[in-house]
């Protein structure tokens, strides 16, 4: 009689699998695989060769705590393949004296996460022996066309899977400034730490079972994830902040790669980290889906309405002075979501593709701090009743803005704005690090009749209450709408005949007074006498004003068809102690003129501007190679600055986030240093570089550098 087949040791080729499958940036330890795409085992036998007539060979993948057949989380399939109802595969490629090599195959649907990998060996007329092989990790695959988040395009794959830095617009429409950030997404431990986020959502405390099962949908998973990433209703990444008082964590704008602030996530017992804000929120986003193997870029949008009343009108308040006050509806400077490329199967078909993720915990979606997918054609065509929060979404790119002056208790409408929401929509280019816009991608040309029709098909779904989600027209908006949103009413300028508009003088550089003018072009053919109240006041990034610290008037008298400029200047002195962490100063006139009940409102943001930190790499990067970096920056003010600390990060270069105390900089002292490392990944990488101390937060600077593997 035959003896039973012994198993004796398992090879997961995990170099040779996981260069296959795209995962060789996280490992060559440890089993990582796509599914949907097959991959190759070896087992070796103790006692004999494998005989196929003899011995039956039967696979167990579980994944979850409570692995399950009939929910997908258990999958049992046999070698030989004979009446298998399981869509996993187990195919024969080698069969040597001692030893078989195994191809598997996990079908495209899969749930991602950790399996364990068991066999059943059965040989004929012997006992059946079952086996643990040991764990392996499953992600999407967005190289295979089976899978939902299948990605035709190498290059895309290349940039919004396999990138791990990147850049995150910030600044305002005037001034749109590259950010640079690595996303880390292949480093140590990260993967596990993405893993461990799923394990931690709610969905997963109140159903683990139901919820590893659902997640084979990248749908479902990216609200999961999107849930996570803020702490509001859980133990989620990151604790939100826009106050100006970071005393108690790191400010946001300090932050500049993602992997220290999950790997303190972790370590401190999945505690959220201090703090964040909305291109953090995005940034680790992008990490964590890149990393689970969805295609993710950041997206950022200048001018992005916060709609607070579900009517498509940002409506803003001012005094007579022209100072902007606290409302409810904002108006973000610029706000960063993420979009992922994924199926949709729950929506009519032709909505699949770019779906918008905002983890920023702003309203609440079903329950829960999360926004999206979103499809950014839905939004594009004004489908806000699609699946998930599309109104929500339409409203920070296609809102119209009305301005309200606030005097003697009484609300005088100034002007109804339909293009000053949502501008310039950028991300990343692929293969490069320029800025692609992306604006057309979510609404038709500004002033357009698509436009229009778009925005009023919007608007008339939310008041017949087809918006699914968070967001639905707000009945007790008390604003009366105009009687025909498609023909906004005239601006005052266009009553009174007078085109106003604010120039600078010079580059408004942090340190450095600020020289403006206000333009005055009289347009009639009578005489203007005005009157001009200035004003300037910080703002926070997501448009929460400060209040005012420099107000002047002004009196201009116009000639017919006279043009004219009032000259401005605001010291260093006068802003420095009333500046935001975010840099931004809106300056605003509120103008009449003596003959007219009609007032003009005009205003501009600035943003201040740092030096960059400049970074030189000093010889040839080669791989397990020593390199010398060398940091040059200063500090741009007139005044000492203490507190100094230089931080410097590159995935592949350096195995973790580097900090150096400097201490004092004296006034617009120029200092350099000189970091060594050991690279030890090849290919293109990113340095990233951040100066604070303790009158600025963020002076920034990167350097891309190509590492070979050999001289």
């Amino acid at each position: 009689m035959a003896q039973g087949l012994e198993l004796s040791v398992t090879d997961f080729q995990s170099s040779r699998n996981n260069m296959r499958h795209h995962t060789e940036e996280i490992t060559f330890d440890h089993l990582i695989v796509r599914r949907g795409q097959a991959f190759n085992i070896t087992l070796y036998f103790r006692n004999r060769g494998f005989e196929p007539g003899l011995d039956n060979i039967i696979f167990v993948a579980e994944t979850g705590p409570m692995p399950d057949l009939a929910k997908g989380t258990r999958a049992v399939f046999s070698l030989a393949g004979r009446h298998s109802p399981s869509p996993w595969m187990a195919s024969l490629e080698t069969n040597k004296a001692n030893s078989l090599e195994v191809s598997l195959c996990a079908p495209p649907m899969a749930p991602v996460g950790q399996y364990l990998l068991k066999v059943h060996i059965d040989s004929f007329q012997g006992s059946v022996t079952a086996y643990q092989l040991g764990k392996f990790i499953l992600l999407f695959n967005p190289w295979c066309s089976g899978d939902a988040v299948f990605l035709d395009s190498e290059p895309q794959r290349q940039e919004y899977v396999m990138n791990d830095y990147g850049f995150i617009y910030q600044g305002n429409k005037n001034w749109i400034r590259p950010c640079p950030w690595n996303y880390g997404q292949f480093e140590e431990n990260i993967i596990d730490i993405c893993l461990e986020l799923l394990d931690k959502s709610l969905h997963f405390k109140n159903d683990p079972a139901k919820d590893c099962a659902l997640r084979g949908s990248p749908v479902y998973i990216s609200r999961v994830v999107c849930a996570m990433i803020n702490s509001n209703d859980d133990n989620g990444v990151l604790n939100g902040k826009w106050s100006e008082n970071f005393s108690d964590g790191t400010n946001p704008a300090e932050w500049t790669g993602s992997v220290a602030i999950l790997k303190q996530w972790h370590a401190t017992g999945c505690q959220p980290v201090h703090y964040g804000q909305c291109w953090v929120f995005a940034a680790i986003m992008c990490t964590v889906m890149r990393c689970l193997g969805i295609p993710t870029r950041v997206i950022t949008n200048f001018d992005s309405g916060h709609d607070t009343d579900g009517n498509l009108i940002i409506d803003e308040y001012y005094d007579n002075t022209g100072r902007i006050l606290e409302n409810k509806d904002t108006v973000w400077n610029f706000h960063v979501w993420n979009e992922c490329w994924m199926a949709r199967k729950d929506l009519p078909p032709g909505y699949g593709g770019w779906q918008v993720l905002d983890s920023t915990p702003q309203e609440r979606s079903n329950g829960m701090f999360c926004c999206g997918p979103a499809s950014v054609r839905a939004i594009k065509e004004g489908e806000v009743d699609l699946n998930y929060d599309a109104a929500f979404v339409f409203s920070m790119v296609n809102a119209d803005c009305v301005c309200w002056l606030v005097h003697g208790g009484k609300e005088q409408r100034l002007h109804w704005d339909t293009h000053s929401v949502g501008n310039f929509i950028s991300t990343k280019s692929i293969r490069s690090d320029e800025r692609d816009d992306i604006t057309e991608n979510y609404k038709y040309e500004e002033g357009s009749p698509q436009e229009r029709q778009v925005f009023l098909k919007a608007l008339q779904k939310l008041k017949t209450g087809k918006s699914r989600g968070h967001y639905q027209a707000d009945s007790r908006s008390s604003k009366p709408l105009p009687r025909r949103l498609d023909s906004p009413s005239l601006r005052p300028s266009d009553v009174i005949q007078v085109s106003l508009k604010f120039q600078l003088l010079n580059p408004p550089n942090m340190g450095q007074d600020i020289r403006f003018v206000l333009l005055a072009l009289n347009m009639s053919l009578q005489s203007k006498d005005l009157r001009v109240n200035l004003s300037a006041q910080s703002l926070l990034h997501n448009g929460s004003p400060l209040p005012p610290f420099w107000q002047d008037t002004a009196f201009i008298s116009l000639l017919p068809e006279e043009a004219k400029t009032h000259p401005c200047q605001i010291s260093y002195s006068q802003y420095s102690q009333h500046l935001s962490t975010d840099k931004l100063i809106r300056i605003s006139a509120l103008v009449e003129e003596k003959s007219s009940p009609e007032k003009i409102l005009v205003n501009k943001i600035i943003t201040l501007v740092y030096p960059t930190i400049i970074i030189n790499v000093l010889g040839a990067a080669i791989v397990n190679q020593p390199l010398s970096i060398q940091v040059i920056f200063s500090n741009p003010l007139s005044e000492q600055v203490e507190d100094c600390v230089l931080t410097v990060e590159g995935s592949g270069l350096f195995r973790k986030q580097q900090r150096v105390f400097i201490g004092v900089l004296k006034p617009q002292h120029r200092a350099s240093i000189t970091l060594k490392t050991v690279p030890f990944k090849s290919g293109q990488r990113q340095i990233q570089a951040n100066l604070r101390s303790n009158k600025f937060k963020d002076i920034k600077g990167y350097k891309d550098i190509n590492v070979d593997v050999s001289l």
